[in-house]
């Protein structure tokens, strides 16, 4: 069962280089991953980019009309190259269930005492019934050496849980064991992680009360107030689980002492909801296509990258998305192209590897999610990474004295082996910086967060972001094919490429170390 995340909605918060080739290494042999690199080149990057990023695609909006002109030059490019869909029918289309979410509109009563949606209480999703009891659940987390859940039954259930985690008497955390947080006391993931609990466990609804979390989307609630666009978000299906913020003034009338007691119990009163939504479905679909690995076929490398872009300004410019993501969904055609012409040559990667090209990035990660919590084409259990390519056809203004680098994010989060392994092929083949700048924990921008890997990494699957970082041109018409260094973007490519084949062929599929937090 996919929940109807509350997170998903966060819309409030949220190159020039030298021409020199790569030269080739001493003792390449002459199967081996060089002689297939030399095939991404600056021409055919920028032959496809020219198009794929031109006035006719008219800026890409996930939905619109020049969104179908971009899935389908991709189709008819992976045709040509003849690298197969990734769907056992043949589609290359996986179809993504969207819609544009409107404000909701309704209320909630306990125990006859309504209460105002927007102000009492906040949801995204409808809910409608009357119940005559809650289940309280504590913490709501379940963890290795501590569960609220032991005993309690809450399928089919409406369930109140709080935020935050378990203290011992001396102050230190029950789940770490020491005075250090754990994950669950993250405030913008927790409320995600204890919410999947309990849609595994099959509640009805999730009544949560986290004053934090409450004033996070209470903004995005008025934003969506004042927007009669409305939002994007995947589609709530029919019987998913709903979560419902709730402010003091409604969980008092629950649960009055809920800050001071955690003991999971039943509690007997009468409970209803009439909460109407107004949402808008929209059509669109992610690009799959692969190529099936020799001696390991069931194990997959994910090369991903988002093929929207953010459309027309409202002033009828167009906002072509040359390096957002214009630059990594061109990049990956010469992956792809590369590995092609590997296996044609009997050398190809005894991992399948997987090219995943996903729409709705700009509206939330929503091609991505969509992939990896709803409908992953290939078991996550056995995708052994992601790499995901979001704007590498550019330079970062910070960096004009030295162009050479490729920002990396996220090889380190959760394998070892993973960052050691990209540090390695780098300096075997392509010599670039690995600027590590952004994957600082502590980077306020959130990048790790902001790119479809993440939601490969929440499912701990090791992954490496490769980004130029933002310029003047970040989401404007000015992001024009012009403006690529295209010497630069075929390097970064042909980096992507070695690591996937190192990736792809490597004896052992790399190890996960780290636990996503």
């Amino acid at each position: 069962m996919k929940i109807f995340l509350l997170a998903s909605l966060t819309m409030v918060m949220a190159c020039n280089a030298t021409q020199t080739q790569t030269a080739q290494p001493a003792m390449e042999p002459v199967a081996g991953p060089y002689s297939y690199a030399a095939s991404i080149t600056e021409n055919e990057l920028k032959d496809h980019l020219y198009t794929y990023a031109s006035d006719a695609y008219e800026g890409r909006e996930t939905g619109e009309r020049g969104q179908k002109k971009a899935v389908q030059y991709l189709k008819m490019q992976y045709s040509s190259m003849r690298v197969p869909a990734a769907k056992a029918d043949g589609d290359y289309f996986q179809k993504v269930a969207l819609e544009i979410s409107k404000l909701p509109s309704g209320d909630m009563t306990i125990d006859g005492k309504a209460f105002e949606l927007g102000e009492d209480f906040l949801t995204f999703s409808p809910v409608d019934g009357s119940f005559n009891e809650v289940v309280y659940a504590g913490y709501g987390i379940e963890d290795e050496g501590y569960s609220d859940f032991n005993g309690l039954d809450v399928t089919g259930k409406i369930v109140l849980i709080k935020a935050g985690e378990p203290r011992n008497d001396d102050g230190t955390y029950v789940v770490s064991g020491n005075l250090e947080p754990s994950a669950w006391s993250n405030v913008s993931e927790s409320i995600e992680h204890k919410a999947q609990i309990l849609v595994d466990k099959g509640a009805r609804a999730i009544l949560y009360y986290d004053n934090a979390n409450f004033q996070r989307f209470k903004r995005a609630f008025d934003f969506l107030a004042g927007n009669e666009k409305g939002r994007m978000s995947l589609r709530n299906e029919e019987g998913t689980a709903s979560v419902i913020l709730l402010r003091d003034t409604a969980v008092m009338e629950i649960l009055p002492n809920i800050e001071t007691t955690s003991e999971p119990r039943v509690l007997p009163l009468d409970l209803s909801f009439q909460i109407q939504d107004h949402n808008e479905p929209i059509d669109s679909e992610n690009v799959v296509a692969f190529i099936k690995g020799t001696t390991k076929p069931e194990e997959y490398i994910v090369i991903s990258s988002h093929l929207d872009h953010i459309g027309i300004s409202a002033n009828g410019e167009i906002n072509n998305g040359a390096d957002d993501d214009g630059s990594g969904t061109v990049a990956m055609l010469e992956i792809a192209e590369a590995f092609k012409q590997a296996a044609e040559a009997g050398n190809g990667p005894a991992r399948s590897i997987v090219f995943l090209h996903v729409t709705g990035e700009e509206k939330g990660l929503l091609g991505s999610e969509y992939y990896t919590d709803k409908d992953p084409i290939f078991p996550l259990s056995q995708t052994v990474a992601n790499l995901n390519i979001d704007m590498i056809g550019r330079t970062d203004p910070k960096r004009e004295g030295s162009k050479n680098y490729i920002y990396l994010i996220g090889s380190d989060k959760l394998s070892s082996e993973l960052h050691e392994l990209s540090e390695s092929v780098n300096a075997r083949y392509s010599q670039l910086e690995l600027d590590y700048t952004y994957n600082d924990e502590n980077d306020p921008n959130r990048f790790y967060y902001r790119s479809d890997h993440y939601n490969f990494a929440k499912n701990n699957i090791p992954i490496i972001f490769y980004f130029n970082g933002t310029h003047e041109d970040y989401h404007r018409p000015s992001d024009t094919p012009d403006k690529i260094n295209y010497a630069l973007l075929a390097k970064r490519a042909q980096l992507i490429f070695y690591t996937a084949w190192e990736l792809a062929n490597r004896p052992e599929r790399v190890v996960v170390d780290k636990l996503s937090r």
